[in-house]
């Protein structure tokens, strides 16, 4: 009881730094998980003198981080901008996690003389790409929503085979032609345990007449968390059932829906926070400059080989344009998840397993910087940054759910077929409108005869159903300017 104050102050003084170190990110252009990473190291034995080598206890916190990741990341994705890339999605994250669980272990095999099913386990560890990273980072650099909407889908539902593959080899269990069925049976049940509970549980909010509104976003988390345990305990994948009723719940016409979102992003960000800063409590800096060889040759596989060629294989069907696929190899974001599946091996005292955890670590530290700093050029240089696309705010003093009404934030960005375009050219639907300008920093309410210019942003009114019309409308206009409907642009 009387270390209580201490280790309250010290968790806040932790919560603290890492909140600030998110603003710090964003001015060196870093992804916060490595400052996250850093705190935990610096609190570890090499800094403070912490000392934590629970591989088990890792193991399951960074299991309930990733849950709560994967809640937010299902809350907050909507479905019109993922169903766009819904085939290109899950391919990626079911026929491309196994392209490149094959062809990375067969590499390292080779290359660092491992034996195959330890080759493999390196592969089924390095398979998934990170929700955490995801959403944290392709929300942040200006891409169109079909390809973050590929990507978010594809790191939501990879989780759950790259999982199963972990499991199933550090286990040593017999693999054989059932291998295939028992992954099919997993994720089809967890599939639908996900869709059950987020329909059932969006039907209950509904009618449920709680008495704070605070508590909607507690039942909303809760039901999210409930599919997880119901998956586990059916031996199903209970990642995947997280995720699918959390963008089952996230599209539904909840009860203070806004409330909700905004507290299942601090949940996200409270959960990608403790589990990086725990994984770098873990880690040994000592132990990692002995993986520096394995983990740099095992990214550079991943990064030249794997990822590309499972991409180019899962996209195939769907005749995604190559600037598209160049991109989506490049945006396979590894981050703390294949640090936490890594700890399965180690719990289950797999042999090796140790020097597996820190090859990891090196090259999820390696991969994020060069990955993360070049993502937004890669973007620009492929021209798929999408500058005129419309992105939600937060205004927590209206209560648009009570008004059934969303506010929209667009900046018309240079080289935008929007520039010269008079406001009533824009013939948004009806229910929507621009009732604010911001040019060169001074605000204006716009008149009919208002001709929009670069670097304007606007704020656009409109209702809950004619949303996603007028998104369509704006990146219409956005491509082909006024007479955008005439040239067949409909702004998909």
């Amino acid at each position: 009881m009387e270390q209580l104050p201490i280790v309250l102050g010290t968790g806040g003084v932790v919560l603290l730094s890492a909140v600030i170190a998110v603003r710090v990110s964003i001015r060196l252009g870093l992804p916060s998980l490595l400052l996250y990473l850093a705190i935990g190291v610096l609190i570890g034995e090499a800094g403070f003198g912490v000392e934590f080598d629970n591989p088990g206890l890792t193991q399951s916190l960074g299991l309930a981080a990733l849950v709560m990741i994967l809640t937010e990341g299902g809350l907050t994705t909507r479905w019109s901008a993922v169903k766009p890339g819904l085939g290109t999605g899950i391919a990626l994250s079911t026929v491309g996690v196994g392209v490149s669980i094959a062809i990375t272990g067969s590499a390292l095999h080779w290359l660092l003389g491992l034996d195959w099913r330890m080759a493999l386990l390196w592969g089924a560890v390095l398979a998934s790409t990170d929700s955490a990273a995801v959403f944290s980072v392709l929300r942040t650099i200006g891409v169109g929503k079909r390809l973050v909407g590929t990507l978010e889908l594809e790191s939501g539902i990879n989780d759950a085979p790259a999982y199963i593959a972990v499991v199933v080899l550090a286990e040593a269990t017999v693999v054989d032609w059932t291998l295939p069925l028992l992954v099919v049976y997993e994720l089809a049940l967890g599939l639908g345990l996900g869709l059950l509970f987020g329909w059932a549980g969006a039907q209950a909010l509904r009618r449920a007449a709680l008495p704070a509104t605070g508590l909607y976003p507690l039942a909303t988390v809760a039901v999210c968390v409930l599919a997880y345990s119901s998956g586990q305990l059916a031996h199903a994948s209970g990642l995947l059932a997280t995720y699918v009723a959390g963008v089952v719940l996230g599209n539904s016409r909840l009860p203070h829906r806004s409330d909700t979102l905004s507290f299942a992003e601090g949940l996200g960000w409270l959960a990608q926070i403790g589990l990086f800063v725990l994984l770098g409590l873990f880690a040994s800096p000592t132990r990692l400059l002995d993986a520096i060889v394995p983990g740099l040759i095992a990214g550079a596989v991943v990064l030249v080989l794997s990822r590309p060629i499972s991409v180019l294989i899962a996209a195939l069907p769907f005749k995604v344009p190559w600037r598209e696929q160049t991109f989506l190899a490049w945006a396979g974001l590894r981050g703390a998840v294949p640090i936490v599946l890594a700890m399965i091996p180690l719990s289950e005292g797999v042999p090796g397993a140790q020097r597996l955890v820190d090859a990891v670590f090196v090259l999820v530290i390696v991969l994020t910087l060069l990955q993360g700093a070049t993502l937004a050029p890669l973007a620009r240089k492929l021209g798929l940054d999408a500058g005129g696309e419309a992105k939600e705010i937060e205004v927590d003093s209206a209560p648009l759910d009570e008004l059934g009404a969303e506010l929209l934030q667009v900046r018309i960005q240079a080289g935008s077929k929007m520039h010269g375009v008079y406001l009533t050219e824009l013939r948004l639907p009806e229910g929507s409108t621009i009732s604010l300008v911001v040019r060169d920093g001074n605000g204006f309410t716009p008149q009919k005869t208002t001709r929009l210019q670069e670097q304007d942003q606007l704020l656009v009114v409109t209702t809950a159903a004619a949303r996603d019309a007028a998104e369509r409308r704006l990146r219409a206009v956005d491509r082909a300017g006024r007479l955008a409907r005439w040239r067949g642009e409909s702004g998909h």
